[in-house]
């Protein structure tokens, strides 16, 4: 053995948070080949293997976990050095995937409160809504519906919210209001396509609403919620982004709704890096201060 690289330990921070050896090269502005050869280069100083393959990409070992340790205290001792005044200018991009709503109603002013405070920081929204990434896709943080099952990551409860039935007044003008959840046949639904949903816990139309004819469906909420402002039937929409609209009505509150949770995904040495660390404490931030919104208890 002899003593490891402070550049190959260096990459093996950026593996151990990605999982991913592509991820790893592009913050690093690398290729595939460097981080390989950098990898090989770590152990064979160490005298074993620091990484190893399974189906959630490339995890530590124990002897890769006792050196991301110290490349954690490089990467800190480096950043002093650029500010001699001992506090650490953050920067670099953090990844987060997110469901629409989410994404736009809490990530996307979590990552301007970021944007204030670390100015270094840039904030990368994928939009999309789907169960939880066994492969972590090159995300640092994930958001999801409900409460997700993964393996060799951190999974934490960010919010509660309200998913309820909406209708415009147009739509109310024309075919009446239902005063029963047995109105409720003889009017359509608008909300995701039921073949292409991934995630199980947004499956509950058919629980509260079971003899709901389907009429405008979308794999996008954005789409749910201006369907059901024009009227194309009633929506099963999130309260925090229906309650924005003035021309819509909520339908048989406390009968027809359901309470869903939102969930936040990453490795425990993703959440480690400070500026994935600014990030989610931004988001967090800004979900408590829309609690009441979110729960559609703030109209």
């Amino acid at each position: 053995m002899s003593v490891p690289s402070a550049d190959d330990l260096l990459v093996l921070l950026a593996v151990g948070r990605s999982g991913r050896f592509t991820s790893a090269a592009d913050d690093l502005g690398v290729n595939h080949t460097t981080i390989s050869r950098r990898i090989a280069a770590l152990e064979r100083s160490l005298g074993g293997r620091v990484l190893t393959r399974s189906a959630a990409g490339w995890e530590l070992t124990d002897l890769g976990r006792e050196a991301l340790d110290a490349a954690e205290r490089i990467e800190a001792a480096v950043g002093r050095l650029r500010n001699p005044s001992g506090e650490r200018r953050l920067e670099g991009v953090v990844r987060i995937s997110a469901t629409d709503g989410f994404s736009a109603y809490i990530a996307a002013p979590a990552g301007a409160l970021v944007r204030q405070r670390h100015p270094g920081i840039s904030v990368e929204i994928v939009a999309t809504t789907r169960r939880a990434s066994q492969q972590r896709s090159g995300m640092d943080v994930e958001v999801v519906v409900g409460r997700p099952q993964v393996h060799r990551a951190e999974a934490h409860r960010l919010a509660d919210y309200t998913l309820g039935l909406y209708a415009s007044r147009d739509y109310l003008a024309a075919h009446g209001s239902p005063s029963s959840v047995r109105d409720l046949r003889e009017h359509t639904l608008v909300y995701f396509i039921d073949s292409m949903l991934q995630v199980d816990d947004l499956d509950v139309a058919r629980r509260i609403a079971p003899d709901m004819q389907d009429s405008i469906s979308s794999t996008n909420v954005f789409v749910h919620v201006e369907a059901t402002r024009a009227a194309g039937g009633l929506g099963l929409l999130p309260c925090f982004m229906a309650d924005r609209h003035p021309d819509l009505v909520r339908i048989l509150p406390g009968e027809v709704e359901a309470r869903l949770a939102y969930w936040l995904v990453a490795r425990s040495e993703t959440l480690r890096r400070p500026e994935v660390a600014a990030a989610v404490a931004a988001i967090r931030e800004v979900a408590h201060a829309e609690r009441a919104v979110l729960l559609g208890v703030a109209r």
